[in-house]
């Protein structure tokens, strides 16, 4: 697991599929796969996923460590 972000084991704790999220945070499902292997993304994109999540702003850095 990547040190990045810990957006694979939230969205799976969810259970929501990738595209499921990529769905609800309109992003594409390829956007979700690289950001869970550990790649960076726009602040737009972390604030997309965050409230698709149902998390707070605030919450960022129970996601991403950048």
């Amino acid at each position: 697991m990547s040190d990045k972000n810990r957006l694979k084991e939230t969205r799976e704790s969810l259970l929501l599929s990738k595209a499921e999220l990529a769905r609800e945070a309109q992003v594409s499902p390829i956007t979700i796969a690289r950001i869970e292997k550990g790649m960076p993304c726009r602040m737009e994109t972390q604030r997309k996923i965050l409230l698709a999540l149902g998390l707070k702003l605030t919450d960022k850095n129970k996601i991403f460590r950048d």
